[in-house]
């Protein structure tokens, strides 16, 4: 385990220094001159990373000036990535290929969108669902998004509200004057790819859907159960932006519905398909992809250990050291079943270890006694953590510790024989 400071030493003030000096000289962000060699470069890699995006390589718009540092150490000289890199992030109001082009002009790298996981792409592997009505809640391009993941018959928020407009009561300025004709829609599950901008009309609807058994503005006299199938994705409860606190995720929404869901029946609302960081079925599909990247680029080599970088311990590092978790049982005893957030697909891995990096430029902040981590000699904070995981103070603790994502590449290199000179 390393060290848990990441408190400014002396080194560091002086780094801060020359951080400092050259961006007012305007040089951060340009390429370096810097050679970084590294020991057997013509070796295939075994390993590969997996890094978060908010917190890790950006905050809000703003590139992280150690990513800068970290991509020149990944890259070789005709600009390629040496090793196999994903992009993880719990983010989903964009998409896919948009964060590829966004990722690729922050970084001065080009990012392909297969490399891009986003918290709700595993739901492509939901395809008993692709045909089905499905209600569609979140922001940005939502119905884009759904179809990009096989959903062919999906209906949104407003479409729904402008269908049945005496459902949507809190706002008055939003309330009708007259009363419409119904139209008849009957959906057989929903969908939640991420926060909404309206909770109270989200919330709203999707109660009346599910109360209803897919049928929203008729009433049963006894709400079934179980309800309708839910896939949701992004169990953040908290996230990091430019602010200086951390602001609400799509993890703080799923726990308003659940609540209410509890409250109204007295009984758990239950999902389908629970994904996005922590969930091993996000950690599993990356695996694939990185596998991917690795035949692509003719690397024969298995990809036998995985490095997770991320900002956040309840959803990064727990879900990370959760994946370790699985893939040693897995090679152990065989593949063990993990509820709506494991696995979809049962197949052999190569990958045999995922190991956990936690930076301390995003959520994370050691000098923040709020901060979400377990403090050590000390009471554990409260759980962040989704209502369906279970809770381990130990999984929250990252295999190493470091002030950015560079030192976490560096790291990674030195681990694996590959440390720059």
């Amino acid at each position: 385990m390393a060290a848990w400071g990441c408190v400014a030493s002396l080194g560091a003030a002086r780094w801060l220094c020359w951080r400092a000096a050259r961006a007012a000289a305007g040089l951060l962000g340009r390429p370096s001159r810097r050679s970084y060699a590294v020991g057997p470069a013509q070796s295939p890699p075994t390993f590969g990373f997996l890094l978060d995006i908010d917190g890790v390589l950006v905050r809000g718009h703003r590139v992280i000036p150690a990513a800068l540092e970290a991509f020149r150490r990944l890259m070789n000289s005709q600009g390629q990535l040496r090793v196999p890199v994903v992009f993880v992030t719990n983010a989903g109001n964009s998409l896919q290929h948009s964060k590829a082009q966004e990722l690729s002009a922050l970084l001065g790298c080009e990012v392909d969108a297969d490399q891009v996981i986003l918290s709700h792409s595993p739901m492509k592997l939901f395809s008993e669902y692709h045909e089905k009505r499905m209600l569609v809640s979140g922001q940005g391009p939502v119905v884009e998004n759904a179809q990009g993941l096989g959903f062919r018959n999906v209906v949104t928020m407003d479409e729904l509200r402008m269908a049945f407009p005496l459902l949507d009561m809190v706002d008055l300025e939003r309330r009708l004057k007259t009363t419409p004709s119904p139209v008849p829609l009957f959906f057989k599950g929903v969908l939640l790819l991420g926060e909404p901008v309206r909770w109270e009309t989200s919330l709203q609807l999707i109660m009346d859907v599910l109360l209803s058994n897919g049928s929203p503005g008729t009433g049963l006299a006894t709400p079934p159960y179980p309800h309708l199938p839910i896939l949701a994705s992004n169990m953040d409860l908290l996230w990091m932006a430019e602010a200086k606190m951390p602001r609400f995720g799509h993890g703080t929404f799923l726990l308003c519905l659940e609540t209410i869901y509890q409250k109204v029946t007295g009984k758990e609302l239950r999902y389908e398909g629970l994904m996005g960081k922590p969930s091993i079925l996000t950690y599993q599909y990356a695996q694939d992809l990185i596998r991917r990247q690795a035949e692509r680029r003719g690397w024969v080599a298995p990809i036998r250990k995985l490095y997770a970088v991320g900002d956040n311990p309840t959803s990064d590092i727990y879900g990370a050291n959760l994946f370790h978790q699985y893939l040693q049982k897995a090679t152990r005893d065989g593949a063990p079943e993990l509820g709506a957030g494991g696995p979809r697909q049962q197949q052999p891995s190569a990958s045999q270890s995922c190991i956990s990096i936690l930076v301390c430029t995003g959520v994370y902040n050691p000098s923040n006694p709020q901060s979400t981590e377990p403090v050590l000699g000390g009471e554990q904070p409260p759980f962040h953590g989704h209502r369906d995981l279970f809770f381990s103070p130990g999984l929250m603790e990252a295999s190493h510790v470091v002030n950015d994502v560079n030192e976490a590449v560096q790291l990674v290199f030195r681990e694996e024989g590959w440390a720059s000179e």
